[in-house]
């Protein structure tokens, strides 16, 4: 995939809101305008003084004191504006990262750890805003500045015109010396703090189990040093900002001094009046200023252009899935000759199984035979590997993941529940009737434990459904797959938290209904439990 280049990428973001960047600048040019402004208002001040003349200086005095006061009003309504915009376009890069997310596939998205996600949605977009956004509002603001203050030496004498320029195109051309450099530490700074992050995510998931084995100094020394990877990298690149800065600084200072020293000379030499020389000093100063901010700001995007570059997919144009994705099987879901390996391990070989429209098949054999792989195979998560699957007639591969969805709910060992509502984790933010809702909570066995619960289905869950204990937590999601109405039903070990009255509820309901395909992943089946399926497929680990 190819990168995209950084200015590209702020160029859409500043084009997608320019309306509001446009109207976030408008008191910025004020503020630098008047700022100008008053260089030459103070000139008028100084010369008043020189002329000895008190009714004029009164009068230049009040004029720059109301300047100053409207200096202070206009700054406050930008600092309201910019923050407003920074906010608009923090949001636009989480729902451009969000779309990246969802473009990927199984594979893709599980390439990375979660903590590396959460780092893009939390550190990333705080780099972005420091690395890109606020020194665009400060480039702005520093690039207003030089201008005005040229403007504002041009008012005094042409010459200072010539010499900004020329001062102007050197500081402009120095901070591309440092551009490659500075990119290369972004880069580096990005995915430190990234593996950082997943370090903390690791230790805080953990903490139970370091807790228990009294392994307090693991989780001391761990935060440690997932800190110190978030901090060296930031540390390196600010010093060396650093030190390109000082050096830019310093060329900045010879370019005042040049500047200064013209200024004087127009002034000894009776070419504009004597209070042009402290106008003069006042512009020179701003004008440097802002062209050495400018240098500085320039070498802050190339350490942004990182961030940017993970971004792939935007919310505003992603693609719209018009397919309603696989029909609902009608004869058989047909695997022939299936292989499948992780790396160079094989789990699976030659595998050939049949699982009838509206059968029940349990897939039963020690760990490590594939009987989860097989179920993630069914779900299109897994695209590399040889062989065939077929509904009906209709290879697997013709389908993504989300259309192979439309027909099949998957309930895994580990369930995940949202912290939100008891109501949310089942519906997902779909509208149901009464009699669904009710309906899917029987046949779940959750009805009773709803009725010894605070707020029932308005019980929060808890983050990853940490208020409920872990047979409430698979009922949950035994309702969820079972209210989304499914064709199919892969279940992996998804009773395992059950007792065995609940679980004989579950059970029961699932082969009940006969137009549910039932495939169920079990280690353990009792031969009277083996009776109530269609068929009992015994898988073995594959022999090197």
């Amino acid at each position: 995939m190819k990168k995209k280049e950084t200015a590209a990428t702020m160029t859409h973001y500043l084009n997608r809101f320019k309306g509001s960047v446009l109207l976030s600048l408008l008191p910025l040019l004020l503020v630098c305008g008047i700022q100008a402004a008053t260089s030459l208002i103070t000139a008028e001040v100084f010369q008043r003084v020189f002329e000895r003349d008190l009714d004029g200086l009164a009068l230049w005095m009040l004029i720059l004191t109301g300047a100053w006061f409207l200096i202070m009003a206009i700054s406050a309504l930008k600092e309201f504006l910019q923050g407003w915009v920074i906010c608009k376009l923090n949001n636009a890069i989480r729902d451009d990262m969000a779309a990246t997310l969802i473009d990927m596939d199984y594979g893709q998205y599980h390439s990375a750890t979660t903590g590396e996600y959460l780092s893009r949605f939390t550190n990333d977009v705080n780099q972005i805003e420091n690395l890109a956004w606020k020194p665009f509002y400060e480039f702005a603001q520093a690039a207003a500045t030089a201008v005005f203050s040229i403007l504002a030496l041009l008012f005094i004498h042409w010459l200072l015109l010539l010499a900004a320029l020329a001062t102007t195109l050197v500081m402009v051309f120095v901070p591309q010396l440092f551009n490659k450099r500075m990119e290369q530490l972004g880069d580096a700074c990005a995915k430190e703090q990234a593996s950082a992050t997943g370090m903390f995510k690791d230790l805080l998931s953990g903490w139970d189990v370091l807790r228990a084995f009294g392994q307090d100094r693991r989780f001391a020394d761990g935060s440690r040093r997932a800190s110190d990877q978030i901090e060296k990298p930031r540390f390196r690149l600010a010093y060396v900002k650093g030190f390109v800065g000082a050096g830019v600084g310093c060329v900045n200072i010879l370019c005042q001094l040049l500047i200064t020293g013209l200024v004087g000379l127009l002034a000894i030499g009776g070419y504009t009046q004597a209070g042009s020389l402290a106008a003069g000093g006042n512009l020179c100063g701003m004008l440097f200023s802002g062209l050495g901010g400018m240098a500085g700001l320039l070498l802050s995007f190339s350490s942004a252009r990182p961030y940017f570059e993970k971004i792939t997919g935007h919310a505003d144009t992603a693609r719209i899935k018009t397919d309603t994705g696989l029909e609902q099987v009608s004869s058989a879901i047909t695997v022939e000759n299936l292989s499948f390996r992780y790396g160079e391990r094989p789990i699976l070989q030659d595998l050939s199984l049949q699982f009838r429209k509206g059968g029940k098949y349990a897939l039963t054999g020690p760990s490590g035979c594939g009987k989860s792989t097989l179920l993630k195979l069914l779900l299109g998560w897994l695209p590399d590997y040889s062989g065939a699957i077929h509904f009906d007639e209709k290879d697997a591969r013709e389908f993504t993941p989300e259309q192979l969805q439309k027909q099949i709910s998957y309930i895994e060992q580990n369930v995940f529940l949202f912290n939100s509502t008891i109501r949310d984790n089942i519906t997902l933010g779909e509208m149901f009737t009464d009699e669904q809702l009710e309906k899917a909570l029987c046949d779940s066995a959750l009805s009773d434990d709803l009725a010894s619960l605070p707020e029932g289905l308005d019980t929060i869950a808890g983050e990853e459904g940490g208020n409920l204990s872990g047979g409430q937590k698979q009922r949950v999601a035994i309702a969820r797959a079972l209210i989304h109405d499914r064709s199919i039903l892969l279940v992996d070990e998804g009773t395992s938290a059950l007792d065995q009255k609940n679980a004989d509820i579950v059970e029961k309901s699932l082969l009940a209904n006969p137009e549910l395909t039932l495939i169920l992943v079990s280690h353990h089946l009792t031969p009277e439990r083996k009776k109530q399926f269609t068929r009992v497929y015994d898988l073995q680990p594959v022999t090197s």
